[in-house]
């Protein structure tokens, strides 16, 4: 939901933006695994800001097949995007011919719908590269978790990634609608009752939305992390289940521990 409110692979050593261990449940396997996501490209200099044209699509190449691989790739797609050397991969005819056959895509990314946010631009992916789900405040019901479990259960994706955003519009509604007590018209009110256990209660005005953001991200996660089918991937380090929010300022994904 949009609101008005304020808001491959690289040869350096940079951290990429996935990798590190968090305070939540998964095992030792999987902290193991996303600490040991490998690198990113050295950090961006300042001149890389500037419009620049983007480079040619290459051609496609080996799909990310376990966790950090995949971190890696959308970790390197985002450097792209935010240094507008966007290379919008996988478009080809040749492609395109491939993929009316099947599909292997390699991560599940569960977002907003924010149009501001679309995964495939932000992480700078093509055809048959990404799974998308989006919901206003990523929102999780039956339909939701079906489609996530889809991806990782029947085409083996193993990173599920859940994507909140700056200024998100579905925060800002259930934190200002319980501060007032009001009722939100018609469905919205189903998207406040959902995000409304992750407002945090310690901070105030526009520093409780973007606190709230965070937490958001991390019920949610926290929530497809207890799914036994999917955690059950978690534990053999098939699967790894990370938070992000996409800033609107400056177009970085920075991990959500």
């Amino acid at each position: 939901m949009n609101t008005d409110s304020a808001a491959h692979r690289g040869a350096g050593r940079e951290p990429h933006p996935f990798a590190g261990p968090r305070p939540t449940t998964g095992g030792t396997v999987r902290r193991t695994l996303l600490r040991t996501a490998l690198t990113g490209a050295a950090a961006l200099g300042a001149g890389l800001g500037a419009a620049r044209p983007a480079t040619a699509a290459p051609t496609r190449g080996a799909r990310p097949g376990t966790p950090a691989e995949a971190l890696k790739e959308l970790a390197a797609g985002n450097r792209r995007w935010r240094a507008y050397r966007e290379r919008h991969p996988h478009e080809t005819p040749e492609i395109r011919r491939t993929l009316a056959t099947a599909q292997h895509p390699f991560a599940v990314v569960l977002g907003c719908i924010d149009s501001r946010v679309p995964p495939e631009l932000v992480f700078d992916q093509g055809l048959g590269d990404l799974m998308t789900v989006r919901t206003a405040g990523e929102v999780l019901d039956e339909a939701v978790l079906g489609s996530v479990a889809y991806g990782v259960l029947e085409l083996g994706i193993p990173l599920v990634v859940v994507l909140g955003h700056q200024s998100c519009g579905a925060v800002r509604a259930a934190v200002e609608a319980e501060g007032s007590g009001s009722h939100l018209p018609a469905h919205i009110q189903y998207l406040a009752d959902q995000i409304s256990p992750a407002i945090d209660h310690g901070k105030e005005g526009d520093a409780r939305i973007d606190a709230t953001v965070d937490a958001n991200v991390r019920l949610v996660r926290s929530k497809l992390e207890a799914e036994p089918d999917l955690a059950a991937r978690i534990t053999t380090g098939r699967l790894a289940i990370v938070g992000a929010r996409y800033e609107l300022t400056d177009q970085t994904v920075r991990p959500v521990r």
